[in-house]
């Protein structure tokens, strides 16, 4: 009889070990879950934010814009057709 109860009482703890295991386990996957989603947020963030700078860098660098700050802020114009000279690459030896 005492044998059977011991067994009893062993079988007991370990149950509540293992049920306590699991509930850490659960709490750990929830944890973990809510930082996948925080990170997913600023990964939204972050690819909205790429765009709007990939926007602002073609409107930085567009032709047309370019062309104007040469013209009005370092002062530089088109060569005269005269001045244009063609430099031909030397071949390769």
């Amino acid at each position: 009889m005492r044998a059977i109860a011991r067994l009893n009482v062993i079988l007991i703890l370990v149950l509540l070990g293992a049920a306590l295991l699991v509930v850490g386990a659960q709490h750990r996957a929830r944890a973990l879950l809510l930082e996948i989603e925080r990170e997913q947020d600023r990964m939204r963030a972050l690819e909205v934010e790429w765009g709007q700078l990939q926007l602002e860098q073609s409107t930085w660098a567009a032709h047309a814009r370019v062309e104007r700050v040469a013209r009005e802020r370092l002062e530089m114009r088109l060569p005269a057709a005269g001045q244009l000279v063609a430099v031909e690459p030397k071949a390769a030896q």
